[in-house]
């Protein structure tokens, strides 16, 4: 029996924990299936993602840089990338392709269901205003928030993406050193890279209260500085992308293959640090 093929491309893609991911849901749901890492430079992708619709697979996971760029490929695509401006999962059926972003779905599931979050009635800080931010907000308001800040460096980013989802709920803008400090938040997400230089974005400790959740979109074997920064300031939770990598995942793997899987024992077997 043929091997139906999938695969993440990226670039660098080295780091992804996606073909681990879907082998042990594959393996969990007896699906017939192998999944690969492709690295992917800006300038490829188009040829790269269709000479392996013409080799026969079957689907993509699409990760950074090219989330935006890939919607160009697209034939059909779903609400909520058109919403998220940016594509995660590409399915190839009767030589279309079909895009959808599952990223928004992971992170609310992973609030929600893994973590015990209430998202309907919490004041939620995003801080940063790039494509990560773009893909997470309008899941987080269809929850009905009391309100949604997003922060970022400068209002240039921020400003058209908190006019663009005002039509949708409580959306507001500010910059980093802007975020009123008397302003206590249930939620806040780091959607930013300042990770990666050692950073934390400069906005108020007094944004944080006993019962706030820290949310880190990065994912790594050791602590980020925006997770270490949220137990220090003694958040009631300060956690890593983990669960939200796993559960974007399990929704593209159903998208394929029609089948959800349990996401609780593919979390257990990862390294997973907060």
């Amino acid at each position: 029996m043929a091997v139906d093929r999938y695969a993440v491309m990226g670039y660098p893609i080295a780091h992804s924990r996606s073909p681990v991911i879907h082998l042990l849901f594959a393996r969990q749901s007896g699906q017939n299936m192998e999944y690969d890492r492709i690295e992917v430079k800006p300038d490829r992708l188009e040829k790269a993602v269709h000479q392996f619709q013409r080799e026969g697979g079957k689907g993509l996971n699409i990760t950074v840089p090219h989330k935006s760029e890939v919607t160009k490929l697209v034939d059909h695509l779903t609400e909520r990338a058109s919403t998220a401006g940016a594509v995660n999962t590409l399915t190839f059926k009767d030589e279309e392709i079909f895009g959808d972003n599952t990223d928004g779905f992971g992170l609310l599931r992973d609030l929600v269901v893994n973590l015990g979050v209430t998202v309907e009635g919490a004041n939620i800080l995003v801080l940063g205003a790039g494509g990560a931010t773009r893909g997470i907000i309008g899941p987080l308001l269809e929850m009905q928030p009391e309100s949604l800040c997003i922060a970022n460096r400068s209002l240039s980013k921020a400003r058209p993406l908190a006019e663009y989802f005002s039509r949708s709920g409580p959306v507001t803008c500010c910059r980093f050193d802007a975020v009123p400090k008397k302003q206590k938040f249930e939620l806040i997400i780091n959607a930013t890279s300042a990770g990666l230089r050692g950073e934390v974005p400069p906005f108020p400790d007094s944004a944080v209260a006993e019962n706030t959740i820290c949310y880190d979109l990065a994912y790594g074997l050791k602590p980020t500085p925006f997770s270490i920064w949220g137990r220090e300031q003694g958040a009631a939770q300060s956690v890593l992308g983990w669960g939200m990598l796993v559960e974007q995942a399990a929704e593209s793997f159903r998208i394929w293959r029609g089948v959800r899987p349990d996401t609780a024992p593919v979390l257990s077997e990862l390294p997973i640090s907060a």
